[in-house]
C-alpha cells in the first residue's frame, strides 16, 4: 500500500523570523504517530538552512521549490542540486504551474531537472495540471498526458519509482476552487494508467501521486480517501501550523 506524503509549498512567503515561528509551531504539534506517512516542508531558498536545523530529530523532511539542472556554473540567481543537498534537502518541487506561467518552464526543461535531481539523490515532486480553458474544452487528459510523458521522457523504470507526481489543476491553485474528490480521482487514475503504459502496472502502482489545488482541512479527508490520491501538495494552508497539521491528520 502506498504511503501518503503531505508536502507544504511555502512559495515566496516567510522571512527567517517567520520561518522559525512556523517550523516550531508545526513541530510542536506533530506529537502523534504518522503511521508511516511523510511530512515535507518546502520553504524559500533563504530559509532552507534554518529550517533544516529546526527539524533535526523531528518527523519532518525538507524540500526546495526549484533547482538548476547543472552542478555549478555562471548561472546568476540559480541554485544547484548539490547546494540543496548541502543544506539538508531530500526533495525538490519541479514544474509548478507558477514556474511554467511566470518563468517559461516547459516539459523539456522540467524533464532535464527531474533527471538531474534523481541523479543527484534528490526526490523530485513533478507537477502537472491543466488550465481552466483546457478543462472546459474537455482536453484535460490530453494536456496532462502530454505533460507526464514529456516530464518523464527517458527516466528509467528503476528511477521513476523514486519520483513523486503532483496533479495540480491550475484553475484550483490559489483560487479557493477545488476539484471535487471525483474529478481529482479521475485524473489521478488517468495519470496512473499513463504510467502503466509508459512503464508497466507494477511501477504505476508504486508511484506516489499527490493532489494540489486549494487543499484545506475542510476538504483534505475526502480527497485523501480516493484510491489514487497519495497525499497533498499544500499551498496557503501550510503557512499556518494548525491548518497544516489538520491536513496531515486527515491522512491517518
Amino acid at each position: 500500500m502506498r504511503k501518503k506524503i503531505i508536502a507544504g509549498n511555502w512559495k515566496m512567503f516567510k522571512d527567517l523570523r517567520e520561518t522559525e515561528d512556523l517550523v516550531r509551531g508545526l513541530t510542536s504539534r506533530l506529537t502523534f504517530d504518522l503511521k508511516g506517512n511523510q511530512v515535507i516542508i518546502c520553504p524559500p531558498f533563504t530559509s532552507l538552512a534554518l529550517a533544516s536545523k529546526l527539524i533535526e530529530g523531528k518527523p519532518v523532511e525538507l524540500g526546495a521549490q526549484n533547482m538548476h539542472p547543472e552542478d555549478e556554473g555562471a548561472f546568476t540567481g540559480e541554485v544547484s542540486p548539490n547546494m540543496l543537498k548541502s543544506v539538508g534537502c531530500s526533495y525538490v518541487i519541479l514544474g509548478h504551474s507558477e514556474r511554467r506561467q511566470y518563468f517559461g518552464e516547459t516539459n523539456e526543461s522540467i524533464n532535464k531537472k527531474a533527471k538531474k535531481a534523481i541523479a543527484s539523490g534528490l526526490t523530485p515532486i513533478v507537477c502537472v495540471g491543466e488550465l481552466l480553458e483546457e478543462r472546459e474544452k474537455g482536453i484535460t487528459e490530453q494536456v496532462v498526458g502530454t505533460q507526464v510523458r514529456g516530464c518523464l521522457k527517458d527516466v528509467p523504470e528503476a528511477e521513476v519509482e523514486r519520483l513523486i507526481l503532483a496533479y495540480e489543476p491550475v484553475w484550483a491553485i490559489g483560487t479557493g476552487k477545488t476539484a471535487t474528490p471525483q474529478q481529482a480521482q479521475a485524473v489521478h487514475q488517468f495519470i496512473r494508467k499513463t504510467l502503466g503504459q509508459l512503464y508497466n502496472w507494477t511501477v504505476a502502482e508504486k508511484v506516489v501521486i499527490q493532489y494540489g489545488g486549494s487543499v484545506k482541512p475542510e476538504n483534505a479527508a475526502e480527497l485523501l480517501k480516493q484510491p489514487d490520491i497519495d497525499g497533498a501538495l499544500v499551498g496557503g494552508a501550510c503557512l499556518k501550523p494548525d491548518s497544516f497539521v489538520a491536513i496531515i491528520q486527515s491522512c491517518l
